[in-house]
């Protein structure tokens, strides 16, 4: 199934539900869940300094950089699996990345806040690719206060195997979060592919 656009106004946003085979997914995700170097970092909000509810990695292009919430991140080179993946988000999303973030949401009390993904390294309208693995998670869209449209917040529920695009002007009246949930949920991988400019 090709990327299929969402109905949101001042927003580029597309979904497939099913970019990876099944067995493909399950097999990449206990893959980079054993291999990759991650780490449990601490940010600043608010003023105050909190470890972030979920597990990190950054991998990329020598010199990629990335900066959000007080911390800069240097990039790991990429590995096999994460190449190989990043060429088929790039096909699928006719789009370059050099750069991929990845988030390990070990339970349902792992979580991202609202935020938008709009650091003056992604330039003035970033292309955000995002893969999901492991369990379906609850995925909340909703307009940036104050700048955005008048319109309902979005839920989708993103299963493992998914690719999700956001472009355009997305960032910069969207913001999105995964929340907290008290179900039992296993293990979810989000890895977002990125390109920093200037690379």
């Amino acid at each position: 199934m090709a990327l299929q656009p969402l109905p949101l106004p001042q927003a580029d946003v597309r979904l497939d539900p099913a970019f990876l085979p099944p067995a493909a997914a399950a097999a990449l995700l206990q893959e980079l869940t054993a291999t990759v170097g991650w780490r449990h970092e601490p940010i600043k909000l608010f003023g105050k300094e909190v470890l972030q509810p979920r597990l990190t990695a950054w991998y990329g292009d020598a010199g990629a950089a990335y900066r959000y919430s007080g911390l800069t991140m240097q990039p790991e080179p990429w590995t096999p699996a994460l190449q190989q993946l990043r060429r088929r988000v790039e096909t699928a999303c006719a789009a370059a990345f050099n750069s991929v973030l990845l988030n390990l949401y070990r339970h349902g009390q792992d979580s991202m806040g609202w935020h938008a993904d709009d650091e003056p390294e992604l330039g003035p309208a970033p292309v955000i690719a995002s893969v999901s693995l492991g369990a379906p998670r609850r995925f909340r869209l909703r307009p940036r206060p104050g700048t955005g449209p008048a319109h309902p917040p979005l839920t989708l529920e993103l299963p493992g195997g998914s690719l999700l695009l956001m472009q355009g002007p997305t960032q910069h009246y969207w913001q999105h979060a995964v929340p907290k949930t008290a179900q039992p949920v296993g293990p979810r991988l989000n890895l977002t592919f990125r390109r920093i400019i200037g690379q």
